[in-house]
């Protein structure tokens, strides 16, 4: 079995006036990016995720800051830690991912396959638990 989500480095132009990270759709993503959303002001005590999806694909950037991501297939679990703007993690689609342990200036940036739709959303894991065992 592979990997339950694939650590993603994206170009990183620069020069003395600083830096530029490039993301392209379909091509630095595996994927056309039909979303964008960031997460901020939160702190270490606080848990976001707490979902999989049966649609959507995600690339998760900690654009400032640092922040974990846990990711689980009901099987296997994966924990990775975010903390440069440059570097970002692939979640495939129906994979249950929590992301926590935000640090005060954490700005986490999510780039989706997908339009929001919340049907496609599992809120609950022993929902999902059965939805993948099927």
């Amino acid at each position: 079995m592979g990997e339950l989500l694939r650590k993603v480095t994206f170009p990183e132009l620069g020069d003395e006036r600083g830096n530029l990270v490039v993301i392209e759709g379909a091509k630095d993503v595996p994927f056309e990016i039909k979303r964008a959303f960031f997460i901020y002001g939160s702190d270490d005590t606080v848990v976001r995720g707490c979902h999989a999806n049966r649609q959507s694909e995600f690339v998760l950037i900690n654009v400032a800051g640092t922040s974990k991501v846990m990711v689980t297939d009901g099987d296997r679990k994966e924990i990775v830690e975010l903390n440069h703007p440059r570097d970002g993690v692939y979640i495939p689609r129906m994979m249950w991912k929590e992301m926590y342990d935000f640090s005060p200036d954490s700005v986490l940036m999510v780039l989706a396959s997908t339009h929001y739709d919340g049907t496609e959303y599992i809120r609950d894991y022993d929902e999902y638990l059965k939805e993948i065992k099927k």
